[in-house]
């Protein structure tokens, strides 16, 4: 029901030449991290999360894997500490190849608030990894600390400071050759 509503809104909204891939609001509690799987400290974007209605083929009639990616994530509920957190997010395609997916992230945060940034397709880990002509069929968010990506917040002896968390994570595609314009979310 809620993407049968989002879908509505995202089409009576998003200009031309861009969609909603996801908008997702979640607590994130070190039991979350440490029973997600099959990888943990991972939340898993896919059924009647992921937008229904994204494009099969992301290169035509629309190339929306030569343009960027506006990640928006708002930090609603963090622990004391300012520890430095991000959030990994990993396209998950239908088709692979190579490393089988590849993945963008967020920016460090320290506090809550709300954090923006264009990220294009062409840029980040193993992009290349994707057939686009296939789909992307999930994605796969993974909160990590700022020692790189091996650095999984449920493996930190510190753990307070990542958990729990409420996040609100928002990816809107923007096609090759089309600036992001601002969506209205509720």
């Amino acid at each position: 029901m809620k993407w049968l509503l989002l879908t509505a809104l995202t089409a009576a909204i998003a200009p031309a030449g861009q969609f909603i891939l996801f908008d997702v609001t979640f607590t994130y509690t070190k039991s979350d991290a440490d029973n997600s799987t099959p990888s943990k400290s991972h939340y898993y974007v896919k059924g009647p999360l992921i937008n229904p209605n994204r494009p099969v083929d992301w290169t035509s009639p629309v190339d929306y894997r030569n343009g960027t990616v506006h990640i928006r994530l708002e930090v609603l509920e963090k622990p004391p500490g300012n520890q430095p957190t991000t959030w990994t997010l990993c396209y998950i395609p239908n088709k692979g190849q190579g490393n089988k997916y590849g993945c963008t992230g967020t920016d460090l945060y320290t506090t809550t608030g709300i954090f923006e940034k264009d990220v294009p397709m062409t840029s980040w880990w193993e992009n290349n990894s994707i057939v686009w002509t296939e789909g992307i069929k999930q994605m796969d968010l993974v909160i990590k600390d700022n020692s790189g990506g091996r650095g999984h917040a449920h493996r930190r002896e510190d753990h307070e400071k990542f958990f729990p968390t409420k996040v609100r994570i928002t990816m809107v595609q923007v096609s090759a050759g089309s600036t992001y314009q601002p969506i209205t979310l509720k």
